[in-house]
């Protein structure tokens, strides 16, 4: 029989993970940190825009917004801020699909977990127009 974890066994575990990836677009490699629950809470909460029944799903520079909030300095401060996702858009496709997907994996991000998100707005657009 298993032994179950306390609450503060729980809470004091060092559950976040980092990986170092290789960038030769911007000359050099990267450290990316997996997001913890509240960060990708805050990340997707940044992808719908209006509230209710106006809610919408926008994926426009999802990438960048998932390589700024994880990438990370040697002491897992961000050093790239919100204000910076556009610019960072603008960067190497290549390079930053290379960041992106390293940090999806760390964060347990999944191609079916924006599906959802997509599909839960579209669900709140249909019970709206239904309901006139």
């Amino acid at each position: 029989m298993s032994q179950y974890l306390s609450k503060e066994a729980i809470l004091d575990a060092v559950d976040v993970q980092f990986e170092e990836v290789l960038v030769p677009e911007w000359g050099g490699c990267v450290r990316v940190k997996s997001l913890s629950g509240t960060e990708r809470d805050g990340m997707e909460a940044s992808m719908i825009e209006g509230r209710g029944k106006k809610a919408n799903v926008n994926l426009a520079n999802l990438r960048a917004k998932l390589v700024a909030r994880s990438v990370v300095d040697e002491d897992g401060g961000r050093i790239f801020q919100d204000a910076d996702v556009a610019a960072l858009g603008r960067k190497s496709a290549i390079a930053l699909n290379r960041v992106f997907e390293v940090a999806q994996r760390l964060s347990g991000i999944t191609a079916e977990d924006v599906d959802e998100l997509t599909k839960n707005s579209e669900a709140a657009q249909s019970e709206d127009s239904g309901s006139s």
